[in-house]
């Protein structure tokens, strides 16, 4: 089994506080990948780490392979990695269609019917489950070979929601690498196949499928 994105004994810090503490963290290619911890566990830092907005201290970062630890999320990007953060992820002054644009010519609209009315208007004058579309769909339009999400559900509507999941599995059954980092496991990634990172204040505890996640669960419980 390959990794499409891997961190090998990666330490990050945010100024003198250490984040990651030597994390090794192998997400496979063609597989959903979910990282689940409370908030400051270390999710959003491994993903920004991986895309590249975020500089290791330590430790080497891996996309398909290629030791990328020195290149910046532009470079990364053009590679085909694609992050969309749980904050800031829209320019405001930018219309919907013009982020639809920067990602590239994927039907989007067929996966977000839901924009279509709203191609002309300004990202800053959207809802926040809105936005969250926008920042989805310019992120898929551009066919990531490796696709990072943070909380990538947060303000959409239930059945908005079903239908991302459903994408996601898709993409990871074309043989593309998808990370989503969340506070628990969603229904629709509950099964075998799925590879599950368990990060508790910047370590990991636990690597393995959802099965073997609810065995160490029941024998600590």
């Amino acid at each position: 089994m390959s990794a499409g994105a891997e961190l090998r004994g990666v330490r990050a810090r945010y100024g003198l506080l250490e984040a990651l503490h030597g994390i090794d963290l192998a997400c496979p290619q063609g597989r959903i990948t979910v990282l689940l911890g409370r908030n400051g566990a270390g999710r959003s830092t491994a993903l920004h780490t991986l895309a590249g907005s975020l500089r290791p201290t330590a430790g080497q970062v891996r996309l398909r392979g290629v030791d990328v630890t020195g290149l910046d999320a532009h470079r990364r990007a053009r590679l085909g990695t694609a992050l969309v953060p749980a904050e800031r992820a829209v320019f405001d002054s930018l219309t919907v269609a013009e982020h639809l644009a920067l990602g590239g010519p994927a039907p989007v609209d067929h996966w977000f019917p839901e924009l279509a009315p709203l191609a002309h208007r300004r990202a800053g004058a959207l809802s926040g489950g809105q936005r969250q579309l926008v920042a989805l769909a310019r992120a898929l339009a551009a066919r990531p070979a490796v696709l990072l999400l943070d909380e990538p559900a947060r303000g959409l509507a239930p059945a908005v929601v079903d239908r991302l999941h459903r994408l996601l599995l898709g993409l990871a059954a074309d043989g593309r690498t998808v990370v989503l980092a969340e506070q628990s496991l969603p229904p629709a990634f509950d099964r075998p196949g799925t590879f599950v990172h368990v990060l508790r204040r910047g370590r990991i505890t636990f690597s393995g499928e959802p099965p073997e996640l609810r065995t160490s669960a029941a024998d600590h419980g």
